[in-house]
């Protein structure tokens, strides 16, 4: 059953979104510094970068194609935590 969705909803998703966008560019950050300083850790970094976006993709696009989405609103949320939950770990890692 897909409910009506209240403004409260989707106030509270946009600021979800507001935070995971926050957090990302603090990780572009953090990542940019550790590239820069070259080496082996800065591969790794990239091929580490890299990956995790294709997983990240993969996860999402399984949970849309899959059914397992039925709405908009569950649509957003499930980006919201598959990329939300990615972001926080890199941030902890990195910082």
């Amino acid at each position: 059953m897909i409910r009506n969705n209240t403004p409260a909803d989707w106030s509270r998703l946009m600021f979800n979104a507001s935070c995971l966008w926050a957090d990302a560019g603090i990780v572009v950050v953090l990542r940019c510094c550790r590239i820069l300083a070259g080496g082996p850790a800065a591969s790794r970094e990239l091929e580490r970068m890299v990956g995790e976006k294709a997983e990240a993709n993969f996860e999402l696009a399984g949970a849309l194609a899959g059914g397992r989405v039925k709405s908009p609103e569950a649509a957003v949320r499930k980006t919201l935590s598959i990329y939300g939950r990615r972001v926080r770990a890199n941030r902890k890692r990195l910082g």
